[in-house]
């Protein structure tokens, strides 16, 4: 029995290192954060959503602007956007922001 017990001990000690590195992996995962640019700079943009958080993002070598814009310098106050950013990243780097297209006026 105490064989049997050590060899499930020696599998879980081998697996552990294998969890950590799954966990970190997952951890680097990309996150949405989607509303109307507040504010922007050459390096630097706010993001308020419906709900009125607002949450600022750097902008970095690896960024890409895709959507109705493809520049950051074209990207003005009032733009809706999608940006993707990883959780780990403090602070916020914009990965990707995806420029969306201008919300149809309502009728009335």
């Amino acid at each position: 029995m105490r064989k049997f017990s050590g060899s499930i001990a020696m599998r879980m000690l081998a697996g552990l290192p294998l969890a950590l590195v799954l966990s970190t992996q997952a951890s680097a995962e990309y996150r949405e954060y989607s509303g109307t640019v507040a504010a922007i700079s050459d390096d630097a943009m706010t993001i308020a959503n419906r709900q009125g958080d607002r949450v600022s993002f750097r902008r970095s070598d690896a960024t890409a602007v895709t959507g109705a814009k493809t520049r950051w310098q074209t990207i003005e106050a009032g733009d809706r956007v999608s940006v993707s950013w990883k959780l780990v990243d403090a602070p916020r780097i914009a990965y990707k922001v995806v420029v969306l297209p201008p919300e149809p006026a309502s009728r009335e």
